[in-house]
């Protein structure tokens, strides 16, 4: 028998395991959508405990790292708890798949129970379905799959699960690193689309408080309109966001910059000229940017905007400095993996692109290890509904991006 004939009978054999417990794959999904995540608050600890549990009842020793208490409380979130599953089956590399179980509040708009995992017409409902519950799933039973074939691997696999992306990873992979629980040879992080991604955008999110002076509505001569400022800001930002439209990219699926506003609060009562204003912003780089340049325009642009308004002042705080993800021809090995065994599932060529998106791929980049970004997910972000009302996985896509990724581990560690 060929090399190309028993290549082929292992990966029918990884395709019918997963095709046997692709049941029982779904009714895991189901359980972690089960049990909210809501980033904020972010009281992610019991996801975690349960989501151990699970792994447990498959056999895996699991290992449970509880981000110190008062370390999660200045960060803003309430708890964390990262999980480690170490698969080691002898000499050789190291391959992390990392999800995160932490997911944006489920927002208004839902015609399904957003913690229900309600199964209808093939596809899976419910916040963190699809970004990144999905791939616990895939992970977990790509891990299965290829151990159930028997087979002698070198190397080993690790399930890194953490719950720190919404807030910018720091306390999720990027504590786990410091740390140094987890030094893999290369990354394979949760999908949201058949592409493989290999690079993908930085984020700057900053608060800017404008401050002016509260005074009675009927005297507002006698008071300094702060959310007058705040539109004088908010114009110049948005002005200078249409001078990002003709910035470009060379990446494949990053087109330019740009700016969102994505909250604003402040004033105390109809009959009260606003004191105070809040805004919150989001500032998406391309790779091509350099951020402490990006950080310092925006920074003019609304200081050059307040001191057009007397009495005007503001604070500017830095929330997040997520730089971009920049490809790396280390993981050639990897990428290739996976785009062959993705076009033999899926029946059509795996590209690799960019994505405007930032990820805690990031992290890993920076600490050298090469990665992708591949696992379950629909042709592009936007059909699954990911962070709106009714996300969804359409349940043929998890079962494929299981498939892809089982028969890539069993190609990288024979």
């Amino acid at each position: 028998m060929t090399n190309t004939q028993i290549n082929t009978n292992h990966n029918t054999a990884i395709d019918a395991w997963i095709d046997a417990h692709f049941d029982e794959e779904v009714q895991f999904l189901q359980q972690l959508v089960r049990v909210p995540t809501d980033t904020p608050p972010g009281n992610n600890a019991p996801h975690a405990e349960r989501t151990a549990e699970l792994l447990q009842g498959f056999g895996f020793e699991v290992e449970k790292h509880p981000v110190p208490a008062q370390e999660v409380k200045d960060y803003g979130m309430e708890s964390i708890t990262n999980l480690v599953v170490r698969r080691h089956y002898g000499e050789g590399r190291t391959i992390a798949l990392n999800a995160h179980g932490d997911v944006v509040p489920p927002g208004d708009g839902w015609t399904h129970d957003p913690y229900g995992a309600e199964v209808v017409d093939g596809k899976l409902y419910g916040r963190a379905s699809a970004v990144s519950k999905s791939d616990f799933a895939t992970y977990t039973f790509a891990v299965r799959a290829l151990e159930a074939l028997g087979l002698p691997l070198k190397g080993g696999v690790e399930l890194l699960f953490t719950y720190d992306e919404e807030f910018g990873g720091e306390l999720g992979p990027g504590w786990l690193l410091r740390n140094k629980l987890t030094q893999p040879d290369f990354l394979i992080a949760a999908g949201f689309a058949y592409q493989i991604i290999t690079a993908h955008n930085g984020c700057l999110q900053m608060e800017v408080t404008v401050h002016g002076k509260m005074a009675h509505a009927a005297i507002p001569h006698t008071g300094i309109d702060a959310l007058q400022g705040a539109t004088a800001i908010l114009n110049a930002l948005y002005q200078q966001n249409q001078l990002y439209q003709s910035v470009t990219s060379d990446f494949e699926g990053i087109e330019h910059p740009y700016l969102n506003v994505g909250r604003i609060e402040g004033g105390t009562n109809t009959n009260v000229v606003p004191g105070k204003v809040v805004i919150k912003l989001d500032r998406r780089m391309i790779p091509e940017e350099n951020p402490a340049e990006v950080e310092a325009t925006v920074r003019r642009v609304i200081a050059e905007a307040a001191s057009t308004m007397p009495g005007i002042t503001v604070d500017i705080k830095r929330l997040l400095m997520a730089e971009a993800w920049k490809p790396d021809s280390r993981n050639a090995e990897l990428v290739q993996a996976l785009q062959k065994h993705g076009e033999q599932v899926m029946g059509e060529p795996v590209p690799t692109c960019g994505t405007p998106l930032y990820t805690d791929v990031r992290l890993f980049g920076a600490a050298g290890v090469p990665s992708a970004i591949y696992g379950a997910g629909p042709r592009t972000v936007f059909e699954s509904n990911a962070k709106r009302a009714d996300e969804h996985l359409v349940l043929e896509d998890l079962r494929r991006a299981t498939k892809v990724v089982a028969r890539a581990l069993l190609e990288m560690l024979k």
